[in-house]
Parts: C-alpha cells; structure tokens; sequence
C-alpha cells in the first residue's frame, strides 16, 4: 500500500506549504501538488494522481474541499477513487485507521463523506438564500443598486469606463454604416476581448431602455 497525497491551492498567490507539511505528517511517500487559478480549471496533477493509484493504495488529502470544487466533483473523484480500489483519507474528517476491515471502514468513511456534503450544500443554499432575503429587503427600502458593472457608463474604473463609451461610439457608427469595422476589429482596437464587447452592446442596449 502506497500513502499518496494530493494537494490545491486556487491561486497562484496562496500557498501549498501547509497542506505538504501535513500531508508528509501523515506518512504521504507520493505527491501531487498544483495551483488551479479561477479562469484555468484544468487540473493535471490530479488527472496524474487518479492514473498512479492502484489497488490498495490510500489518498490522502487536508480536506474534501482540496479533492473536488462541489458535490457532483466529489462524487466522480470518490467513485473513481472506489473503482481503482484504494482509499480516501481526509485529515480534517474523524479517522477510522483502527477499523482492520477494509469494507468497513470504507462504508464509514464514505458516509461521513456523504454527511459532510450534505452539510456542505446546506450550508451554501442557506447562504444564499439569506443574501437573497437582504437584497429584497433592500430594495423595498430603497438601498439595494445591484452590482457596479466592470464596463459602464457609471464604471468607478476610470479606464474601463473610458473603454465603454468609445466602444459605444464605434458600434453606433458601425449600426449607422459610418465605419466598415467588425465588432472583432472593435475589439482589438480597444483591447478587449470579443466577448467582453459584446456584453458592453448588451449593456448599452439596456441602458436605452
């Protein structure tokens, strides 16, 4: 049986020394470790781990939340992680090391697993339906404006606001047949992407509302 541990950190400013330290603590001999940033999803390290692990070997990781971003990611890696016959252990989870009987103490592992994602997403439901409840009642008083839209004529970023009004100076000159760009020329012009100027005609067209 092999200890192999996995390690995650969200950003590239966070750290990782932590999570090895005790990773190593807990008698980890192979790790994987990476920095997933929010716009890159991609995860190798632990596409690598999930290909190494055979049978009887055990993953070690801090907690559920360093393995898989929700309850459906959880379930896929912990079932993958089931069907190449090792076993999950998660240091911030009771241990059942005591139990001999591998069955056993994987029954009792997973429906801890289970109870902890349950809590989890009641956790995050409850969350939002508390932040939903202040904003109506902020709108009813008056207070609520909603979010400050990163490219807008009312934008705090005096840049971006700058970017907004010159592209919706060109895509009205563009809708008048007064220039012959495409919105991609439009975009590369104010350097931005496709997408981000296609948003700032939806937000245009709203504000004509």
């Amino acid at each position: 049986m092999t200890k192999i541990g996995y390690a995650r950190v969200s950003s590239r400013e966070q750290n990782l020394a932590r999570q090895i330290e005790q990773l190593k603590a807990a008698g980890v001999k192979k790790l994987f470790k990476e920095k997933v940033s929010g716009k890159n999803t991609e995860r190798p390290q632990l596409k690598k781990m999930m290909d190494y692990i055979r049978d009887d070997d055990e993953v070690v990781v801090l907690s559920l939340d360093r393995l898989g971003r929700n309850s459906k990611d959880l379930t896929d890696i912990i079932e993958e992680i089931r069907k190449k016959g090792a076993t999950l252990n998660v240091l911030n989870l009771p241990s059942f090391a005591s139990v001999e009987d591998p069955n056993l103490r994987n029954l009792i592992t997973n429906i801890i697993v289970e109870l902890y994602k349950y809590i989890a997403q009641e956790e995050r439901e409850t969350i939002k339906e508390r932040q939903r409840q202040g904003i109506e009642i902020a709108k009813k008083q008056g207070k609520y404006k909603g979010k400050v839209r990163e490219y807008s004529s009312k934008s705090p970023n005096r840049q971006k606001r700058y970017i907004y009004n010159e592209a919706v100076k060109l895509l009205e000159q563009k809708e008048r047949g007064e220039v012959s760009l495409t919105k991609r020329q439009i975009a590369r012009m104010l350097g931005i992407a496709p997408v981000t100027l296609y948003r700032i005609e939806k937000y245009n067209n709203e504000e004509k509302i």
